[in-house]
């Protein structure tokens, strides 16, 4: 029975032992992010794990959607320290773990009774940023065109 137990628990997704975020976290534009990426007034969160690959938006920090919640205090806390504005959050496209850890987030920052730090969600995810073209991909370190060719409308 107890192998049962933990069958069932295995086949629920990551985040079902986590609460649902309360908050739906409004989305940040490529172009704004784009415009603002050198800015110390906003940090992106790349929150992929195990398809951490192709590379990353540049001075993003890699937090794993999966551990997440249970740091988001301490990200919340260097923000503050930082004078972070904006914290935008993307996955691969921006429709899963992205918006959850952002709804999180905006959660912890209500709790916190703040109103100087807003969390938002890079819309389309890293892969509609590498999409755009040559201007975003020169600010993805650990660029591979290689890997990106899998996601291109002309390999569907």
């Amino acid at each position: 029975m107890a192998q049962d137990a933990s069958m069932a628990a295995s086949s629920l997704p990551w985040h079902a032992s986590f609460p649902t975020p309360h908050h739906t976290a409004p989305l940040i534009s490529r172009d704004e992010a784009f415009s603002t990426l050198s800015s110390p007034e906003l940090l992106l969160v790349d929150v992929r794990r195990t398809d951490y690959e192709g590379g990353t938006i540049k001075g993003s920090l890699n937090l794993p959607a999966q551990s997440f919640y249970m740091n988001r205090g301490v990200l919340y806390d260097l923000c503050k320290r930082a004078a972070v504005k904006k914290v935008a959050f993307y996955c691969g496209s921006s429709n899963g773990r992205g918006p959850r850890c952002s709804g999180w987030f905006a959660d912890y920052i209500t709790e916190k009774g703040d109103d100087s730090i807003q969390s938002m969600t890079l819309e389309g995810g890293i892969k509609g940023w590498v999409k755009a073209g040559e201007n975003f991909t020169q600010n993805v370190d650990g660029y591979e065109p290689e890997y990106w060719k899998q996601f291109s409308d002309s390999a569907k």
